[in-house]
């Protein structure tokens, strides 16, 4: 009986330090993350080893994972910089991004865990300053802000790309001009509307008034023409013609053939 508190001891000892074991070689990763295996007798990260997929993984417990998110994230970024003239421009932008999954041990060893704030934020804002500075500030506020946009992303991919981060896309959400210039600008926008307002009610009065020149040199032709193929000869024989008509009509009148102009009737009546 005085033995069994004496065994009883390490086995209670062994099972805690069992459970302490598995939980610390237990990890388990979401949806959507990844990690990668720090082991700590060997050289930490071995940025050759693929990272660990989401699921339930056993380590050794002097071991450690570091858990990444590998879906699409979004950042939002506030950058001020300066237009070719030199004036203050200030840009909004979503960036969408995420870490390159296969490379994920070579992020880790060279950037770390904060690899947003050590190269992607460092890497937009130096492709905005030099793509907006290449552009005036009506440019930036009108034409140019698809194209702007498209070579902001261009610039931060080439930066970011070979530091094992995938760039899916840069939004420009806002581009704030200084008030005085804005103003300057829509005022222009608006005289330059105004301008092909007018010019546009100039061409379809010029249009019209050429339509009525046709149309009147066309009736001129035709009457022209016309004219020249009513001979004496044409018109005596529709007199005649209008003359049998109006005899066969019972309307009361009195028609005197041949004694109008060139030999037409003249017709009396009390119509």
């Amino acid at each position: 009986m005085e033995k069994l508190p004496k065994i009883g001891l390490p086995i209670l000892i062994g099972v805690v330090l069992l459970i302490i074991i598995l939980a610390k070689s237990a990890v388990t990763l979401d949806s959507g993350h990844a990690g990668v295996l720090y082991e700590t007798l060997s050289d930490g990260v071995d940025p050759e080893k693929a990272p660990l997929g989401p699921g339930f993984h056993v380590i050794a417990p002097w071991n450690r994972v570091i858990d990444y998110e590998t879906r699409q994230q979004e950042v939002a970024e506030k950058m001020a910089v300066l237009s070719s003239n030199g004036l203050d421009i200030k840009l909004d932008a979503s960036i969408l991004y995420q870490p390159d999954v296969k490379s994920l041990g070579k992020l880790h060893n060279q950037k770390g865990e904060d690899y947003l704030s050590r190269v992607l934020q460092p890497a937009i804002r130096s492709a905005a300053r030099s793509v907006v500075g290449r552009y005036t500030p009506e440019q930036l506020y009108s034409s140019k802000r698809d194209a702007i946009q498209e070579e902001i992303f261009e610039e931060t991919k080439k930066l970011v790309e070979p530091q094992f981060i995938q760039l899916n896309d840069i939004l420009i959400r806002d581009v704030t001009l200084p008030s005085t210039i804005k103003e300057a600008i829509e005022r222009k926008l608006r005289q330059e509307q105004e301008s092909l307002e007018y010019e546009f009610r100039l061409e379809s009065a010029r249009k019209e008034a050429e339509k009525v020149i046709i149309d009147a040199q066309g009736k001129a032709d035709a009457n022209r023409i016309l004219s020249a193929s009513l001979t004496d000869k044409i018109l005596q024989d529709k007199g005649i013609e209008a003359t049998v008509k109006l005899s066969e009509s019972p309307n009361s009148k009195t028609i005197i053939i041949g004694s109008g102009d060139s030999g037409l009737p003249i017709i009396l009546g009390n119509q």
